[in-house]
């Protein structure tokens, strides 16, 4: 009898610690954003692309509209006039190299690394709310035999699930930094 009653004693203190802390202002991470309440309204412009890579901004910025599309709470607009906050971007550079090699000493497998800037700025403050000037994103990838690997086209040419891994990521990383302030 006095095993019940611990065990009722100890699962109605875990019941009332649960919901207390229901009201500590806990969220699930990716509901919640730390943006000020006056932004509704967030353009988000094609990023611009300072590389070689044909269309990779146009792929990025899609991504992006719809992760935040996805979040919910905002109206996402392709222009930055009319809006309360713009988003804007730059793809700076992107390389590929050499991650491991066949013991012919012939590259087998090669990364490819993008780095960009993005920033968004409220604008009737013209202040900036988040901003990441040195973005850093990886993709690893199977080298292609009979072409040149090292090619920032031919490798895109060739293997567009590794753009679309590298975009994904980039709209999520980059969506959850503003929205949750990490």
């Amino acid at each position: 009898m006095g095993l019940r009653r611990g065990a009722g004693g100890l699962t109605a203190l875990v019941l009332l610690a649960a919901l207390s802390a229901a009201g500590c202002g806990y969220s699930l991470a990716g509901r919640g954003s730390f943006l000020p309440a006056s932004i509704t309204r967030i353009g988000v412009p094609t990023f611009a692309n300072r590389t070689t890579v044909f269309n990779l901004e146009t792929q990025l910025t899609e991504k992006v509209r719809s992760e935040l599309i996805g979040r919910g709470g905002y109206d996402i607009l392709p222009e930055a006039t009319n809006v309360d906050a713009v988003l804007t971007g730059e793809v700076a550079s992107i390389s590929i190299t050499p991650a491991s090699f066949t013991t012919q000493q012939l590259a087998s497998r090669y990364v490819i690394t993008m780095a960009a800037r993005v920033e968004l700025r409220d604008l009737p403050g013209n202040m900036v709310l988040w901003e990441n000037q040195n973005l850093i994103f990886r993709q690893e990838y199977e080298a292609q035999s009979g072409t040149n690997a090292l090619d920032p086209v031919a490798f895109f040419g060739q293997d567009v699930n590794a753009l679309d891994r590298l975009s994904t990521d980039f709209a999520r990383t980059i969506v959850s930094a503003i929205l949750e302030a990490f």
